[in-house]
């Protein structure tokens, strides 16, 4: 199930509380099969407006793949597959309406695309400016592009990979 209506808001205190249920939930699940559950994505950084989408990195020991997706399964999430990026395994879910919309990913824990997400946000957690300019892009994609999800996320493509050059990491 895909974004139909590109929403951006102001940052929110509560996606703090929000990721905070969804990882307790996940948490219960998995026990010691989670090394950590990582609140990544837009809503993670305090200040970023963002569409308002929980996105959660689930880091495993790459020999817990099999396991944390059969235990996942068993509250509801389903897996998807890694939908073209390696080593980061994808999940839809159903009787969760409890719970604040989300992403849920489950990466192995020297998975690249964990490492970029982890590393976008703890640069933008440390760069207000950047935090600043990834809002407008944001705000004006999301005018741009208010039914277009692909649209919305190359207009942001440019500012994603000149941080990711930054941090050495593209």
């Amino acid at each position: 199930m895909g974004t139909k209506r590109v929403v951006v808001e102001p940052y929110n205190e509560m996606w703090k509380a929000d990721f905070e249920a969804i990882r307790d939930e996940i948490d219960a699940a998995l026990g010691d099969l989670a090394l950590r559950i990582e609140h990544v994505g837009s809503t993670s950084v305090e200040g970023l407006s963002a569409k308002p989408i929980i996105d959660i990195d689930v880091v495993v020991e790459e020999s817990n793949l099999a396991p944390a997706i059969e235990a996942l399964d068993k509250i509801g999430y389903h897996h998807e597959g890694d939908k073209g990026i390696p080593g980061r395994e994808a999940f839809h879910y159903q009787g969760k309406e409890h719970l604040r919309n989300h992403h849920l990913y489950v990466c192995a824990k020297d998975a690249a695309e964990l490492k970029r997400h982890v590393s976008f946000r703890d640069y933008l957690r440390t760069h207000p400016e950047a935090v600043q300019e990834y809002s407008r892009i944001k705000k004006e994609g999301a005018v741009l592009f208010p039914n277009d999800i692909d649209g919305y996320i190359e207009y942001k493509t440019a500012f994603i990979r000149g941080i990711y050059k930054e941090l050495g990491l593209e």
